[in-house]
């Protein structure tokens, strides 16, 4: 019984895993594959495209309230069960896609279904099982990040095994879906075990950070932890938070406008669509290569400088996909784009955990989740500028600008210091130092 339960944390790692693969595979960077056919058979303009992309990530992220509501009245399995539920309904909707807006209401249904299915629950549910958390959530976005790389190929196998028709592919996914996520639901544990862990690992993490703090080291390898328990009133009044947020945003801006955007804007610069969707896949190898490293690493080193690397990454890439048309360029778009996407929400995850202790961090990170909504414009404003301009570089260069900005504010960034009331005095903080 004892080996077990020791097995439990990793059975959780591999459901939720599991369940991110599928729904990265089969909405973002499949998406984008499977729009030229549709933009195509349905005479959409590329604005009316590009909407539809936009409420995919405007629901994704404007839902982020939701998960939490229903996770804490009525625990994880509930929120996945309705997630599976709402997902499936949404391939459905694409399948059908008699109009345009049968193909809104279906990626709107996907957005929201992707928070209940994994993000939120998987990010909360791992950081009550695991005390080595940026091992645990580097496994986590590696695993089910493997879904933007087989998610391109899946889709033009599918097509040309039915010979270019892209409704198939949809019905398959909602096949998928139902199966997966019924299976999965069944593996999660009851809310009183998660509970009773989620005490276990916050006081195994807090004698920790505490012990450090009172015998601080200067490595220059520490990882900063904070002892307290941050309430999101407290989180949203440091300069730390909005950075993380803005982080988090350019990461989703260009993530979700090069999934959408980048396989048509290859072509029309005279790239063969074969080449422009492994181009795609690439650059969601690169994000799972850029993950599990980074996983292996956030506990050794502070994840500020992986943020760092990863927003700079992620401008480069965004520049030269805006100019590519050689080979070289590509792979550096691949490259930039893929480790930017990769890192930075895998950064931003952990940063929030030791910036502002787990306790309260199911809200926090869902509040941050919620840019998501703005940041999903990015499909729609390329697809505006598309059918201005003629051209989807525009767009592509000004968000390689947006990711220079938050490079610079993250270079600046320290450690949020937690002040007692009526105090001037900042509690004491942790630095841990992990052995190499």
């Amino acid at each position: 019984m004892p080996r077990l339960e020791s097995l439990r944390p990793w059975v959780l790692l591999g459901v939720f895993s599991l369940l991110l693969f599928l729904i990265s595979g089969a909405t973002f960077s499949s998406l984008g594959v499977v729009l030229p056919a549709m933009v195509a058979d349905q005479k959409w303009s590329w604005a009316q495209a590009g909407l539809g992309f936009t409420l995919l990530g405007a629901c994704c992220g404007g839902s982020a309230w939701f998960p939490p509501i229903v996770i804490r009245r009525f625990g994880v399995r509930a929120a996945l069960l309705l997630g599976t539920a709402v997902m499936a309904a949404g391939f459905l909707c694409l399948y059908a896609t008699p109009n345009v807006w049968i193909y809104f209401l279906g990626t709107a249904l996907c957005g929201v279904a992707y928070q209940l299915m994994a993000l939120i629950p998987g990010t909360h549910v791992l950081a009550a099982v695991f005390q080595k958390r940026a091992m645990a959530f580097g496994l986590y976005f590696t695993l089910g990040g493997l879904g933007g790389v087989a998610g391109p190929m899946m889709a033009l196998a599918v097509m040309e095994l039915t010979g270019g028709a892209w409704r198939p592919f949809w019905a398959l996914q909602a096949i998928a879906a139902l199966a997966i996520g019924v299976l999965c639901s069944l593996l999660i544990p009851s809310s009183a075990w998660l509970r009773a862990s989620s005490e276990r690992i916050d006081a195994a993490v807090k004698a920790e950070a505490e012990a450090a703090a009172a015998a601080p080291q200067t490595a220059p390898l520490a990882v900063y932890r904070t002892v307290q328990d941050w309430t999101l009133k407290q989180a949203m009044g440091t300069v730390q938070f909005y950075i993380l947020v803005a982080a988090y945003f350019v990461h989703l801006l260009s993530g979700v406008t090069v999934s959408s955007l980048s396989v048509a804007h290859l072509t029309e610069r005279g790239v063969a669509a074969g080449v422009a969707a492994g181009m795609l896949s690439l650059e969601g190898l690169m994000a799972t290569v850029a993950r599990l490293g980074g996983g292996f690493i956030g506990d050794r080193i502070d994840p500020k400088w992986l943020l760092i690397l990863a927003v700079g990454a992620l401008g480069m890439g965004s520049l030269a996909l805006s100019v590519a048309d050689s080979y070289a360029l590509m792979i550096v778009y691949a490259i930039g784009t893929g480790v930017g996407f990769g890192l930075t929400a895998l950064a931003v995850t952990i940063l929030l955990l030791n910036y502002y202790g787990r306790q309260n961090n199911l809200e926090i990170f869902s509040t941050v989740c919620l840019v998501g909504a703005v940041s999903a414009l990015g499909p729609l404003i390329g697809g505006s500028l598309r059918d201005l301009l003629g051209s989807f570089s525009p767009t592509f260069q000004l968000f390689g600008l947006v990711a220079a900005g938050v490079f610079v504010a993250s270079l600046f960034m320290r450690p949020p210091q937690m002040k007692r009331a009526g105090e001037g005095a900042a509690v004491p903080a942790g630095l841990i130092n992990d052995p190499v």
